[in-house]
């Protein structure tokens, strides 16, 4: 199963990313993304807690020491994943191989399907959502979509000596409410 989880309200959707200390420490105090971070770069964001926790290592990873939650706008998330291509072929998704690189060499978003994570890290029987940003888009992230950007590094270190007692500290992630044609976009499941 392909589904976007992830903590939203009426106008936001939260998605995480981890840097080293002196990109997240610039983005913290400007309140967005500006220098050393570089917009010429595709930069993905995940809307599952627990796979960034997975990709990071719990900010344990070098370069991924700091673990950022940014809140974006609703209508940024969707039209980023308007835009988007999976990052491999899937004949769910495309009748053939050569629509699947026209729509690739198009399109300035990426999305991929791993394995969504426990909190020790075991694979779980559904897919989780992660959304690469192309040059073409990252400014529009960087100076429209964002409404908060807060450092949670040390909440996630909390959260990982604590979970396996209590699961509840987790974030309260539920399904996101795509559009129909979106979700069709991006391969995600109709369930």
């Amino acid at each position: 199963m392909r589904q976007v989880r992830a903590l939203f309200d009426e106008d936001t959707v939260r998605v995480y990313q981890a840097y080293s200390p002196s990109i997240a420490g610039a983005a913290v105090a400007a309140g967005r993304f500006v220098a050393p971070f570089k917009r010429d770069r595709m930069t993905w964001i995940k809307p599952s807690f627990l796979w960034m926790m997975y990709r990071c290592g719990w900010g344990t990873k070098p370069g991924q020491e700091r673990i950022l939650a940014i809140d974006i706008t609703r209508a940024g998330f969707e039209s980023a994943l308007s835009q988007a291509c999976l990052s491999h072929f899937d004949a769910e998704v495309y009748p053939d191989d050569e629509t699947w690189q026209h729509r690739k060499a198009l399109s300035p978003v990426r999305v991929q399907w791993d394995p969504e994570r426990t909190a020790t890290f075991e694979p779980l029987p559904w897919r989780s959502l992660q959304v690469g940003l192309g040059e073409a888009v990252v400014p529009a992230y960087v100076d429209d979509w964002i409404v908060r950007l807060t450092d949670i590094t040390e909440q996630a270190r909390e959260v990982q000596h604590a979970v396996t007692d209590n699961p509840a500290l987790l974030p309260a992630e539920r399904p996101y409410p795509l559009p129909s044609e979106i979700a069709r976009t991006i391969g995600a499941s109709s369930e």
